[in-house]
């Protein structure tokens, strides 16, 4: 069974290596990073479960890392800040978090709400899409093309897979934000477009075999070939 991967960030020494030692404890694997520019980094390279992530952070702080998750990955975040305020709880919980918890903590509350968390957020794993050459292994997040692992941010495996599920089949961009982000996200259609534009550039070397088409004034449909 693959462990989760807890996304660890904060420009505290001693928070992240206190986090990761209790964490890895309890079996989960960890990613630090020691600030947000260097989550986004590592976000972008690995695939993670959840994200404990600092406010007070030099470059990108965690105000914007949250916003930057929440856009692009459907991970649970735990926010930690040194301030209990009533008025950073509600701006947490507005740009999305899902918990919150106030420093100085003790590392086992955080590992028991990290647990809450990945239990909240677990999917009942869907069947793989095998097409020819081409694999969509949805219980690893990953596209296997011609023997070739491709690893994906996981909004754009969730675009993949979901306009994989009926090749041909033309998908509004409104159908793929409630499918993807949900009915309550507060974002435009444009969200969309920018996944699409990422998800190419990823599958450019293998146009030859899937390709996402835009259809104009619709949305887009995936074309695979035999």
């Amino acid at each position: 069974m693959i462990k989760p991967t807890i996304l660890v960030a904060d420009d505290d020494e001693n928070i992240r290596m206190v986090t990761q030692l209790y964490l890895e404890k309890e079996g989960f694997r960890t990613k630090i990073a020691c600030d947000g520019s260097e989550a986004i980094q590592l976000l972008e390279k690995e695939k993670v479960d959840c994200a404990v992530i600092d406010i007070m952070m030099p470059q990108i702080d965690g105000w914007q890392l949250c916003e930057e998750i929440k856009s692009y990955y459907d991970i649970p975040v735990l926010i930690l800040t040194a301030r209990d305020e009533t008025e950073d709880k509600i701006k947490g919980f507005q740009i999305g978090a899902d918990d919150y918890l106030t420093k100085p903590f003790h590392p086992v509350e955080l590992v028991m709400r990290v647990k809450s968390l990945l239990k909240r957020y677990h999917v009942v794993s869907a069947s793989n899409l095998s097409f020819n050459n081409l694999t969509i292994d949805i219980s690893r997040y990953q596209v296997l093309i011609n023997d070739k692992v491709i690893m994906l941010p996981t909004k754009q495996f969730a675009l993949l897979y979901t306009l994989a599920t009926q090749p041909g089949q033309i998908f509004t961009r409104n159908q793929l934000i409630e499918k993807i982000w949900g009915l309550d996200y507060e974002g435009d259609e444009r969200t969309v477009d920018t996944h699409v534009k990422k998800l190419r550039k990823q599958l450019k070397e293998y146009e030859d075999q899937l390709q996402i088409v835009t259809v104009r004034g619709l949305g887009y449909k995936v074309e695979i070939q035999p």
